[in-house]
């Protein structure tokens, strides 16, 4: 009696409908770099178990409602070992699991509470443009209406 081989090496089709996603879905993985790439071999690329298990997780923390940035982050913060498990976790609803998932630690200068600055668009010249924040302290400004200033005291001298 022979056991049953388990299959380890998938086309991007096959891989694709194994996990539930399109195979253009596992093409842009691949280029945002949430899978690495498989090894090209034209029209025999496969795909190999660590593509499957690392689909099968994204599905589960995609189920959290985690942006990709945020998955991107948890995939190179997790062992091989907690990878599968979290691959194996059941996507659907009532299957989430009790603890949240930990957000990566946010880059300087990218904090998304951050309120976005509002700027005043000023046409100085035809195609010239300044843009000055309404967040801008006094000095720059100032500077910006003397520059506006010369800007128009230059053109009082041109005929239009």
């Amino acid at each position: 009696m022979s056991t049953p081989k388990t299959q380890t090496e998938w086309k991007l089709t096959a891989l694709a409908e194994e996990v539930g996603v399109s195979p253009r879905t596992v093409r842009y993985y691949v280029q945002r770099g949430l899978l690495p790439a498989p090894p090209f071999k034209g029209p025999d690329t496969v795909y190999g178990e660590e593509h499957r298990v690392r689909l099968k997780a994204i599905r589960v923390l995609q189920a959290r409602f985690l942006p990709l940035d945020a998955i991107q982050a948890e995939l190179l913060r997790l062992s091989p070992e907690e990878l599968r498990r979290l691959a194996e976790t059941p996507v659907g609803p009532g299957t989430l699991p009790e603890e949240p998932v930990r957000m990566p630690p946010k880059r300087p200068g990218k904090d998304p509470t951050v309120e976005v600055a509002r700027y005043q668009r000023w046409l100085l010249a035809p195609g010239l443009e300044l843009h000055v924040s309404e967040q801008a302290e006094a000095k720059v400004r100032a500077l910006a209406e003397r520059v506006r200033a010369l800007i128009e005291e230059s053109q009082e001298g041109t005929p239009s």
